[in-house]
């Protein structure tokens, strides 16, 4: 089993449950067209973030993509579906397509812009990152000025990388979190952690693995615990025919909040 590299973690990885896990969203469809799904996404008490009662759920974040950003002008829809995670303790991150380094600084901080202006976000999901060192510096400067503009303490905004694979190490100096896998089922059971990932804590990694069934979803736990990821979206929904995977919630949702956030109400 290529994933049993870090011995580390063996012993709390072993039961296969996801405790100390937390959950992530990385962006349903259009609120107008799947208003059930952003519904179940503020549900009290599945935000991280303690509410009146002062605990936390397993959610921690959600993308929200309007129209492959933060659209043309502000969406009646999107607003408020967007204050209403703010306002269940789910952070809501705009959507920046990075295009693998493509994309000018220029329009990337006007997307930026956009977003915290019509849907007030907390922060960005910086999508299809570059990995190479030739593109850090770049990358680099994106990410703090975009995490700047949100303001706050702490330096600004949360802000995560999605790379999809291991990046260069200073890419973890850019953000809060990368995202280091993106991909299928049959390619996360036999995926290995980098090694230089073991020096950070597991908040700093998320992975997203579709066509996931449920009953693989204790192993797919016990990976992601094992190769040290702190924030996990497991789906049963597949990329085929070119579809978007993450467009609606898992057929198991409840299964995965209940392992995760146990407590949360139903």
């Amino acid at each position: 089993m290529p994933y049993l590299i870090r011995p580390g973690r063996a012993r709390q990885a072993a039961d296969g449950r996801g405790e100390g896990l937390g959950l992530a969203v990385p962006g349903c469809a259009h609120p107008m067209v799947a208003p059930m799904e952003w519904a179940e996404l503020s549900r009290p008490g599945l935000g991280a973030l303690p509410g009146p009662t002062g605990t936390g759920g397993p959610l921690q974040w959600a993308v929200l993509n309007v129209n492959a950003g933060p659209g043309a002008r502000p969406d009646p829809y999107c607003a408020p579906a967007a204050a209403a995670l703010r306002q269940s303790g789910v952070a809501v991150l705009g959507h920046l397509d990075m295009r693998y380094g493509s994309r000018p600084f220029g329009e990337l901080v006007s997307d930026a812009h956009r977003f915290l202006d019509w849907y007030g976000v907390d922060g960005f999901y910086m999508a299809r990152c570059p990995a190479v060192s030739e593109r850090l510096m770049e990358a680099s400067r994106t990410a703090t000025t975009v995490r700047a503009l949100c303001g706050g303490g702490a330096g600004g905004g949360h802000v995560v990388l999605e790379h999809g694979t291991y990046p260069h190490p200073g890419y973890a100096e850019c953000a809060d979190q990368l995202v280091t896998f993106a991909g299928s089922w049959s390619d996360y059971r036999w995926s290995q952690a980098a090694e230089w990932t073991a020096d950070l804590p597991p908040e700093r990694f998320c992975h997203l693995v579709h066509g996931l069934p449920r009953t693989h979803l204790e192993e797919a736990l016990r990976i992601a615990r094992w190769q040290g990821a702190g924030t996990v979206c497991f789906t049963d929904r597949t990329a085929r025919g070119g579809q978007d995977p993450w467009e609606t919630l898992p057929g198991y949702w409840d299964d995965i909040v209940s392992r995760i956030g146990p407590g949360v109400s139903e």
